[in-house]
């Protein structure tokens, strides 16, 4: 096959890879893989090597690869037209036939959708809008945005401050003032290692409420939460947890952002994680599983309380001042409403349930009596394996050894991909939803070689 062999060093030289050691990489001693060719749950690369993806890229590529549905659309559009701005009512027939899919299959009480090109954006425009939402309400001081340690809602400005991970903040003179964090759901990592997980929610609601005291309820605008907090550790929230959470805001007035740009779609076996768990969120984000990042497209949803006073927003001011020159991209939205398409023919919401409580109990059956696997969860297409040193105490494994790196990289050298998670010790996983049981078992399996080679 002829190829241009001076690729790799061009890929030194000339491109600044996103969470990468620069200097590592620029000077090789990190390795580079160029990625060529994908189908189904398969990614091959320029040396002709092929692994199974067992995150579906970074979450999102929901639909499997090489798709010609998906791919057909885009054609299609690109040939009738490439692009056109949404600015001042323009639209076309793309965006209007995904905003109405979308509104379709969000929760009840939903209104409008704004769309964006990646989950970062998306959050900074819910907090923009937040932000004018108060202010319309005559309340300028009621702007302050709660999340969570462990969070991740991107790596913008505002958006990377709503992130709760510290690696996202350093030298980046992060997080700005008006974002505060609140403890994570994450009860593995509790204090008290006897305490209910019952008693670990009410214990984050406490936390919570006593926040927003210190704090005084009419300074903060809106709290902001994954479903199931992804990048922070694949941790499903504790029982009752929302149900709590959302009553608190509710007594305090704070609006209520669900950030499903992992869950949404199918992820957690249910179209959407708000309907999963019984959220009834003022805005949602979206991202990832619109498009099975086929093209780039995020979105606000945004729901009837806070479009009304949009609305009123406009009455006083006239057109609202926000707006990105690619929102609502034709090319992106064509592949939006092909994949949700496919999505429901397919029947792949039923088949993450199904496939991925399947893949959990392989793991639990292969790995829950090891001494170093301290916890084996997940919801749906979701799945982490927490390593410990002792898994009375939990305590971490030696930091400086990396041993979660070098088994994600066992596993690399044996043809499946996951994912080191940063700041923990565990492995993430995220396949396609169209995943079989004899991919999950492929997934299963050289984990649990990889566990063995490096932990014995």
């Amino acid at each position: 096959m002829l190829r241009n062999d001076q690729l790799t060093q061009w890929d030194r030289d000339n491109f600044f890879h996103p969470s990468t050691h620069l200097a590592q990489f620029a000077r090789g001693e990190a390795p580079n893989r160029i990625i060529s060719t994908a189908k189904g749950c398969h990614v091959t690369d320029r040396e002709g090597k092929t692994l199974l993806d067992g995150f579906a890229g970074l979450y999102c590529v929901n639909v499997g690869y090489g798709r010609e549905e998906i791919i057909e659309a885009i054609a299609a559009q690109a040939r009738e037209l490439a692009y056109y701005h949404s600015y001042v009512g323009h639209g076309t027939e793309a965006s209007i036939t995904l905003s109405k899919m979308i509104l379709d299959r969000a929760p009840a009480g939903m209104s409008k959708v704004y769309f964006g090109l990646g989950g970062s954006d998306a959050n900074e425009t819910n907090v923009k809008l937040v932000w004018f939402y108060n202010n319309i309400l005559g309340r300028p001081e009621k702007k302050k945005i709660i999340s969570r340690k462990r969070a991740y809602h991107g790596s913008g400005i505002v958006s990377g401050s709503l992130t709760g991970l510290e690696i996202w903040h350093r030298k980046f003179d992060l997080p700005i003032p008006q974002v505060i964090h609140t403890e994570a759901p994450y009860y593995y990592h509790r204090a008290d290692a006897a305490m209910s997980p019952e008693a670990f929610t009410d214990h984050l609601v406490a936390e919570l409420e006593a926040l927003i005291e210190r704090e005084g309820a009419d300074t903060i605008a809106a709290f902001i939460g994954e479903p199931v907090l992804g990048t922070g550790g694949i941790v499903p929230p504790p029982p009752g947890y929302w149900d709590k959470v959302q009553a608190v805001l509710a007594r305090h007035d704070i609006l209520l952002i669900a950030d499903e740009v992992i869950t949404g779609f199918g992820r957690l076996g249910s179209m959407m994680g708000s309907d999963h768990y019984g959220l009834k969120p003022d805005i949602i984000t979206i991202a990832k599983g619109l498009t099975s990042a086929y093209a780039p497209l995020s979105g606000s949803i945004i729901g009837d309380k806070v479009w009304a006073v949009l609305e009123q927003g406009s009455e006083e001011l006239g057109p609202i001042g926000h707006g990105w020159t690619y929102s609502a991209h034709p090319i992106g939205a064509a592949a939006g409403v092909a994949n949700l398409t496919l999505i429901d023919t397919l029947g792949l919401v039923r088949n993450a349930a199904e496939v991925g409580a399947y893949m959990r109990q392989a793991f639990v059956d292969a790995l829950g009596d090891h001494p170093n696997v301290g916890e084996i969860r997940g919801e749906g297409m979701l799945a982490a394996v927490e390593f410990t040193a002792d898994r009375d105490s939990r305590a971490p494994l030696p930091a400086e050894d990396k041993l979660v790196y070098a088994m994600a990289a066992h596993m690399n050298e044996n043809g499946v991909i996951a994912r080191a998670m940063p700041l923990a010790d565990l492995l993430g996983f995220a396949p396609p939803l169209c995943l079989n049981r004899e991919e999950a078992d492929r997934i299963v399996g050289v984990t649990a070689d990889a566990v063995k080679a490096v932990l014995g």
